[in-house]
């Protein structure tokens, strides 16, 4: 065996057993510590998977996340269920299929429940109002930074006698966590009118879970103010990158400024016209007459005479005048159609009608092109160059009165009102202070536990064997004791002997020596340890002075 494992074996055999139960017990107390501080500190971050649970559903849900092998924790109101960072996705599957949770905003597995025999009509109405208010809470909750949700729907009513039909209106309660309620609240609005028949966003009505009002009445987006107040900015901002990409190139993107005020007219206008052309003619119907009259008159005449007065007296008609007359007529008529065109324009867009716009340049930047030796003159011809770019940029109207001002000053070093600010050290140890600590407290309890105890207890097991302080035996005691022989050969040996001849001893011999216990101080030891062996030897001494 090699001679590290052998100290090692010798160390542990000269601990004894009560030692060796104490470093046993100290090791598995160590890697208890560790294993627990691992465990607690390195356990997977939770999510929430439902809120506003029953009682029931969380015992249900909790036995079937342990029987799927999914770890889960209770929320300290006991309504709500959080699972492991990752498995919400297949948390909620395995859910689903097991048909849970049953209690919580109840959606259209309403319907499995309700069977058809002696359901009226007023009790469908009400459970499809109970489906549809549990989906529209289940997607509200879909939605980031929404805790819960639940929603009342009131839909239109039809009756016989009613003239004016009852709009529909829903009111939603949120409760949230770390977002824009008032933008999650408007966007809760139209979600809630897109799903339901006939509802407006304006009759929505959104508070969260302290009773505070979100959102109520009209849009505030949709009036005309905040339209046209959007359109302006719209215009600005396009116009100020206009400037940016005219003058950047030229002056670098620190070395101006430019302000734009832009006053639009949104109003919608509404144009009908109505254009003839006289120069088109078009015929649409002739219509054509003829007559031919052809007219012969004649007439007799009877003489005025005696023989009229006679009786029975015929008198003889004689030929009066005779006339004849033809007549022909041709009778044409055609209608012409002028062509017209209708116009009729309807205009939702804008107009712009004044802009003002400020540009200020960096004086030194302007030095700094033309030379340190510019004159004033120079410099406000290049103002004046300037000037004309930004007006072929922003489309400069001099007839709707628009107002264009290009200066160049002295700009103020480190001064950018633009930059964004950074987030400094504090504000991402803030953020990162949890990690951070449960980091730090596991590499202090490693640190501990490697120097305070496994670096003792590998000391104590490398370390070389010393040997035990214990009293010598008796032929030890024997041999190390001097005799008359060895006593009488070591004066004769010291007196024949020159002090120039005597060898010196060895440096170990010297060592050991000097280590080695006295004779009456191993005497008194031996007396000590045994008695009855010591006086047996004393005997023996005695017992050969005696003989000599």
């Amino acid at each position: 065996m090699p001679e590290q494992i052998q100290s090692i074996i010798s160390n542990l055999r000269g601990f004894g057993v009560k030692r060796l139960a104490m470093l046993a017990g100290i090791a598995i107390l160590v890697m208890s510590v560790i294993g627990v501080a691992s465990v607690y500190l390195n356990r997977p971050a939770y999510e929430t998977l439902y809120v506003g649970l029953d009682r029931a559903d969380v015992n249900q849900i909790g036995l079937v996340l342990g029987e799927a092998g999914i770890g889960f924790d209770v929320g300290a109101d006991g309504t709500s269920v959080l699972v492991p960072a990752g498995t919400t996705a297949q948390a909620r599957m395995l859910l689903a299929e097991k048909g849970l949770p049953t209690s919580a905003n109840a959606g259209y597995e309403l319907f499995d429940n309700v069977g058809s025999l002696g359901l009226t009509s007023f009790m469908q109405q009400i459970t499809r109002v109970r489906a549809l208010e549990g989906e529209i809470a289940r997607t509200i909750q879909s939605i980031a930074g929404i805790k819960a949700a639940r929603v009342h729907i009131v839909m239109s009513e039809r009756a016989n006698f009613r003239r004016d039909e009852q709009q529909p209106s829903a009111s939603v309660v949120i409760r949230y966590a770390g977002i824009d309620a008032e933008k999650s609240a408007m966007s809760i609005r139209h979600l809630v009118a897109a799903a339901v028949p006939g509802l407006s966003a304006d009759k929505v009505t959104v508070l969260d879970s302290n009773g505070n009002l979100l959102a109520a009445g009209d849009d505030p987006s949709n009036t005309s103010a905040a339209r046209t107040l959007g359109v302006e900015q719209t215009v600005e901002a396009q116009i100020g990158d206009n400037i940016r990409r005219a003058l950047t190139a030229y002056l670098g993107p620190d070395n101006f400024r430019a302000s734009v005020k832009a006053e639009v007219n949104t109003d919608t206008r509404q144009t009908e016209e109505t254009i003839f052309d006289p120069n088109s003619r078009v015929e649409r119907s002739v219509q054509s007459v003829r007559a031919n009259e052809n007219n012969n008159q004649k007439q007799a005449s009877t003489p005025a005479s005696v023989e009229q007065n006679l009786p029975e007296t015929q008198a003889t008609a004689t030929e009066g005048p005779q006339s004849s007359s033809q007549n022909d007529r041709k009778e044409e008529i055609t209608n012409y159609e002028i062509n017209s065109k209708k116009i009729a324009t309807v205009s939702n867009g804008y107009t712009v009608t004044k802009m003002s716009i400020a540009v200020v340049v960096n004086q030194q930047r302007l030095m700094t092109i033309l030379g340190k030796d510019a004159t004033p003159e120079q410099i406000a011809k290049r103002v004046a160059d300037i000037q004309k770019m930004v007006t072929s940029a922003t489309g400069f109207d001099d007839k709707r009165g628009d107002v264009i001002d290009v200066s160049a000053v002295e700009f103020i070093d480190g001064l950018d009102g633009e930059a964004i600010p950074q987030a400094g050290m504090l504000d991402s140890i803030g953020q990162h202070a949890g990690t951070l600590i449960n980091a730090g407290a596991f590499i202090v309890v490693v640190f501990m536990v490697a120097f305070f105890g496994l670096r003792p207890m590998a000391a104590a097991l490398t370390a070389k064997a010393t040997p035990a302080l214990t009293g010598p035996n008796f032929d030890e005691v024997q041999r190390s004791l001097p005799t008359p022989e060895a006593t009488a050969n070591a004066e004769g040996a010291a007196v024949g002997a020159l002090p120039s001849s005597r060898p010196s001893p060895a440096p170990l011999d010297d060592l050991r020596q000097r280590i080695r216990p006295a004779p009456q101080d191993r005497l008194a030891r031996m007396v000590d340890l045994n008695e009855e062996r010591t006086a047996q030897i004393l005997r023996k001494w005695a017992a050969q002075e005696v003989a000599v």
